[in-house]
């Protein structure tokens, strides 16, 4: 784990830069995220955006005692304008050192704050990459984050993933640190979607 803020803002402005070129004739192509179609990538990313926020903000209730498995992602109508201010408001909750400090919660489970800063981190991360890869869109992800992903990352195993992520893909050792991050959380960094 890495100690101290980590910084969520250029994470989450990388998947706002996404949003606009999200057409609507989109939503129902496949994503990565196997269990998710891109409308389901969505809703999950407009829900967890605001879950995490209240995480950081130690506003405990419904947002972040839910757990995310309950139910599917709904897409609800007015994510364009919703999601980009909701991504903002999560990177501005997580620059608080406060956040980072104590015990929070999210998805209904209780965990230390740099924990909950962390998980942030990787859900935008990788539901961003699960966005972009289904509409075919470049997502740089810079070797800071993806350093502190792979740290995060690499602590599931077989034994210990839950539903957290897919099986591990495998992917080389010499491969790219976002790449080795993706194939460790159930991903595979070649998945292109598919010809239609």
């Amino acid at each position: 784990m890495s100690s101290g803020l980590i910084d969520l803002k250029p994470s989450a402005d990388r998947v706002a830069a996404l949003l606009p070129h999200v057409d609507d004739s989109a939503l129902d192509r496949p994503s990565p995220c196997t269990k998710y179609r891109v409308r389901e990538v969505l809703g999950h990313l407009d829900g967890l955006t605001s879950a995490f926020r209240a995480a950081a903000d130690k506003e405990f209730g419904p947002l972040t005692d839910t757990d995310p498995g309950s139910a599917p992602p709904v897409l609800e109508p007015g994510w364009r304008e919703r999601l980009p201010e909701q991504l903002d408001a999560l990177a501005a909750s997580w620059r608080r050192p406060e956040a980072w400090e104590g015990q929070t919660r999210a998805g209904d489970i209780d965990l230390p704050g740099e924990v909950g800063g962390i998980v942030a981190l990787s859900e935008i991360t990788l539901h961003g990459w699960d966005l972009a890869a289904a509409t075919g869109q470049a997502y740089p992800v810079d070797d800071e984050t993806a350093e502190i992903l792979l740290g995060f990352v690499t602590q599931f195993t077989d034994d210990n993933r839950g539903t957290a992520f897919g099986p591990a893909v495998k992917v080389a050792d010499d491969a790219p640190l976002f790449d080795r991050v993706l194939g460790l959380s159930g991903r595979d960094p070649a998945w292109s979607a598919p010809k239609s």
